[in-house]
């Protein structure tokens, strides 16, 4: 007999509610349902290549070779190859820890393992941007939304779609442009203020519809996190799924490149 599959909101209420250990699903149980159900990559590969913003210094990726001889290593004569990597933190799809503007903010080691696995809300504005191109989500869009699909859940992962992300690598130059759509002050501010949410995040180079970095000082000031230069929201339904981030453990990094998956209802 095949036991029914649980949807991903329920399982994890069983798991935080106080019921019998019996009641409750085991992790392989979880994790069978979780493997089950499909995951949509939200992170861009990167290279050389790889649109930055035009404050930063392209990326170079090479061989490493030894310091000794300066001979790049190879399979054939040293039976293992590896990549020099000299990039800036913030590249590709990347995290944001506080401590990239706050000096006394979280670094990226400071970042609990609990933040890292959350529930995905995604705000597309996309049709909002014919008639502004410039977009930024407002509390009414905000409100709008949970019109329709619910209050946004208190720990949520907030997503903006805008579709900047398939300019990513066929146009560049239009990816890296300014202004361009993004988030109000007003509404990061009602999103974590007002419905307790961890993170944010978004596809474009920065928070802010506009230069002057408002959102995003606030955001980091205020000890959160986000993750810039996501992709593929346009398959994630409004909510209803769950966001993994994780990002490697540098000692008290400022920014990193991230990797970061959704898994679907």
């Amino acid at each position: 007999m095949t036991r029914p599959i649980l949807p991903l909101p329920l399982l994890f209420l069983l798991l935080t509610l106080a019921v019998p250990a019996a009641a409750a699903p085991t992790l392989d149980e979880i994790q069978a349902v979780l493997a089950s159900r499909r995951h949509v990559d939200l992170t861009h590969a990167f290279d050389a290549a790889t649109p930055v913003w035009r404050g930063f210094g392209p990326a170079t990726l090479g061989a490493a070779a030894d310091p000794e001889t300066h001979q790049p290593y190879t399979i054939e004569q040293h039976g293992f190859r590896t990549t020099l990597y000299t990039l800036v933190g913030q590249y590709g799809t990347h995290i944001d820890p506080p401590a990239h503007f706050d000096p006394e903010g979280r670094t990226m080691d400071a970042i609990p393992l609990e933040e890292m696995l959350l529930p995905l809300v995604v705000f597309d504005v996309t049709p909002l941007l014919a008639s502004d191109p410039d977009h930024a989500l407002t509390v009414a869009d905000v409100e709008a939304w949970e019109a329709r699909h619910g209050r946004v859940p208190a720990g949520a992962f907030a997503a903006l779609r805008t579709d900047m992300s398939k300019d990513f690598s066929t146009d560049p130059e239009r990816f890296k442009r300014y202004p361009f759509p993004g988030w109000s002050l007003a509404a990061i501010r009602f999103l974590f203020e007002q419905r307790g949410i961890t993170a944010i995040g978004h596809e474009a180079l920065d928070t802010d519809a506009t230069e002057d970095f408002a959102g995003e000082t606030w955001l980091l000031k205020n000890g959160h996190w986000q993750i810039e230069v996501m992709t593929n929201l346009d398959q994630v339904p409004p909510r209803g799924s769950l966001i993994a981030v994780s990002w490697p453990k540098v000692k008290g990094g400022f920014g990193f490149p991230a990797r970061a998956y959704a898994i679907l209802p």
